[in-house]
């Protein structure tokens, strides 16, 4: 472990104890404990070592450190997708807007007339 490895590792460990002592305290500060405990595990994220084993592609990039790397799944995790013939057809869309519009426009414009300004 390097030097730069032990000043984060002891960072780390201050941030920890920090995180215990906020959430035994309780009100606001025990609110804050998960956030410090999540900064103490990024912070070993931070480890110059990680960081030269990351760029030279030896270890993954977005995992903890020391952590077990979770196999890929096997099948699709989402539904079946949608085919491009589905739903309704975009120019009957567009012409029901279009008619719609026209109709919201007239009644607007009749009603204007109805109370006009001096």
């Amino acid at each position: 472990m390097t030097t730069g490895d032990r000043a984060v590792e002891t960072g780390a460990e201050r941030l920890e104890t920090l995180s215990a002592r906020a959430a035994a305290r309780g009100g606001l500060a025990g609110k804050l404990a998960g956030e410090l405990a999540d900064d103490a595990s990024f912070l070993r994220k931070l480890k110059p070592s990680l960081i030269v084993a990351r760029a030279k592609g030896e270890a993954p990039k977005d995992a903890d450190p020391g952590a077990v790397t979770v196999p890929a799944p096997t099948g699709p995790q989402l539904g079946r997708r949608r085919s491009a013939n589905e739903g309704p057809n975009p120019l009957v869309v567009a012409g029901a807007a279009f008619g719609v519009g026209t109709v919201l426009a007239k009644i607007i414009d009749w009603r204007s007339h109805a109370h006009p300004r001096r």
